[in-house]
């Protein structure tokens, strides 16, 4: 058999008032939305951190709310990526890491920092803020992914930075946003951002076909050969790789829907094991 990476699929974070009715049941507490989401999909993406300092009594409050097997990925907050020069993050990287996500312990996945779309890719300063996401916090593992969104980024030079120091580039299927599916870490990060409200899955089945194959490839190691590479010639390591794929942004309504069509095209050997 042959060995395969885990697949999770999921959505922007748990509060969204149209979700209720159509995701979330009509009478369900909003106390409730966290522990019922984490029993439809096995992940999910925290927006809330990116804009405030989250304590370390709220990380485990999450953390007791949701299944084991279940895994957050967590915005990092806005004022590491939100500057001019970027090396000088580390005071702000360093409260970040060190506001309690490490109460969420095994539920703890990637780390999401996020650049403004007027981020322009400068190497040198790139590289240096890159060297300071830690590898461990209180000897727990961290994965890092970042998202880019000016052309500049699509670049050999910021695929070679992003695999030297193991952070995931995030794919980001959006209008304007460049797309960036080159590998460069041990897991794959994807945004799908280009859904729509008035088709019942967020993405069309056949579409959701497309990303369930290319999920599947990404866990067994390969690249899709139908998404864009910054350096098409930089081939990644062929291994087994975790995937989080994120149903998120446009067609939000209908997110929920989607990432759990999403996880029914997951091969069995790729699903998470996620037990009440």
């Amino acid at each position: 058999m042959t060995s395969t990476g885990i697949i999770r699929a999921g959505i922007g974070g748990w509060t969204f008032e149209p979700w209720r009715g159509t995701f979330f049941p009509e009478k369900l507490k909003h106390a409730d939305e966290l522990g019922y989401a984490a029993r439809q999909l096995p992940t999910i993406e925290v927006n809330g951190t990116y804009y405030r300092t989250q304590t370390p009594a709220t990380f485990a409050k999450w953390k007791n709310e949701v299944p084991e097997g279940f895994v957050f990925s967590l915005k990092a907050a806005r004022f590491a990526t939100n500057r001019k020069i970027l090396g000088e993050a580390g005071e702000s990287v360093e409260r970040f890491i060190q506001s309690g996500i490490t109460e969420l312990g095994d539920s703890l996945g990637p780390i999401l920092w996020q650049f403004a779309n007027t981020k322009k890719f400068e190497p040198e300063d790139f590289g240096a803020f890159l060297a300071l996401l830690p590898e461990k916090a209180e000897g727990l593992p961290l994965r890092h992914a970042i998202e880019v969104r000016h052309d500049s980024f699509t670049d050999p030079a910021f695929v070679a930075l992003a695999r030297r120091h193991g952070v995931a580039i995030v794919y980001a299927h959006h209008a304007t946003y460049p797309e960036i599916a080159d590998v460069t870490a041990d897991f794959v990060y994807a945004r799908l951002q280009q859904g729509e409200d008035d088709i019942p899955t967020a993405y069309a089945p056949e579409q959701l076909d497309e990303w369930a194959a290319r999920a599947a490839l990404w866990a067994k190691g390969g690249v899709p050969g139908d998404l864009p590479l910054a350096a098409p010639e930089d081939k990644p390591a062929k291994k087994p790789r975790d995937v989080f794929v994120y149903v998120i942004h446009e067609g939000k309504v209908r997110a929920p829907q989607g990432a759990m069509a999403l996880m029914e095209r997951v091969p069995e050997k790729a699903r998470p094991t996620v037990t009440a």
